[in-house]
């Protein structure tokens, strides 16, 4: 009896001991994640891209997807590689980043030719980004349909940017989801941006044509392909966008698509990007 309470005493004492110190490297590693950040965020590389910071928050956004180096990240539909430069030095040499393009067997022509063939175009052309840099994560990239059989269920975290609505006008967001549920681990979790619709937004603004979707909407449809909401965020919001424009999100910045008047050209840049919606789900088992 007696040896149980020297045990049980020593347990109590040390306990608290593993908690603090578990706590200390958590806050530790906290910081130097953001050390690594601002590094990445500040390289003379990203001169161009950096215009954006203000409207997409990487650091915030990242640290909210819970994207620690040495990761397996898939950044789905990468497009201009925005996120890629800044995710590939961030990941480091132990990580592995993986541009991801749907399944084109099922679209239009103008999808296929923009989006095939992923795994032969896009690893080369990012590398070309990092020429000469050291210290960077792996780079991958494929479809959908032809995803190498290791990365199945070995992904930590993967990324939808701005491309919900893209997935849900040409009707492969169900197809597409439930490719990346097969490619995270049980630990997996998948981070969403998109444009923000209003609330009470007509049907017809819906469809995706605009760019904008409905936040309640985007949870449910992706509830409904195997994963729960974890976390909401407003990192990217931005009051001052109505979501309203008769040509869509591209009237706003970067883009001001069809936007020739001086005056209001400076209105909408003092508007700003659109107002987004930052979510992130986890795998339901």
């Amino acid at each position: 009896m007696r040896r149980t309470i020297l045990a049980l005493s020593a347990l109590a004492l040390t306990a608290p001991l593993a908690l603090g110190l578990n706590a200390q490297a958590s806050a530790a590693a906290k910081v130097n994640d953001a050390q690594a950040m601002a590094a990445v965020l500040a390289d003379p590389r990203r001169d161009s891209d950096r215009v954006r910071d203000q409207y997409r928050h990487p650091a915030q956004t990242l640290a909210f997807f819970k994207i620690r180096p040495g990761m397996t990240v898939v950044d789905y539909m990468p497009s201009g590689g925005w996120y890629t430069r800044v995710l590939v030095p961030f990941l480091g040499d132990k990580g592995r980043y993986v541009g991801l393009n749907p399944d084109v067997r099922s679209l239009s022509d103008n999808w296929k030719t923009n989006y095939s063939g992923t795994h032969q175009t896009f690893p080369a052309k990012a590398q070309g980004w990092f020429a000469g840099m050291t210290g960077i994560a792996a780079i991958d990239g494929w479809n959908t349909d032809d995803v190498p059989g290791d990365l199945k269920g070995k992904v930590d975290r993967v990324l939808i940017m701005r491309e919900i609505h893209n997935l849900w006008r040409v009707d492969i967001l169900r197809k597409e989801l439930t490719a990346i549920h097969g490619l995270l681990n049980k630990d997996g979790l998948l981070g969403i941006e998109e444009h923000r619709a209003k609330d009470k937004a007509p049907v017809s603004y819906l469809d995706g044509a605009m760019g904008y979707m409905r936040q309640q909407d985007v949870i449910a449809l992706i509830e409904a392909c195997g994963f729960e909401l974890v976390g909401k965020s407003e990192i990217n919001a931005n009051k001052k966008d109505p979501a309203n424009w008769p040509g869509g999100v591209w009237t706003l910045p970067p883009n001001l698509s069809g936007v020739t008047d001086p005056a209001e050209k400076a209105r909408l840049l003092e508007i700003g990007e659109s107002d987004r919606m930052t979510l992130l789900f986890r795998k339901r088992k």
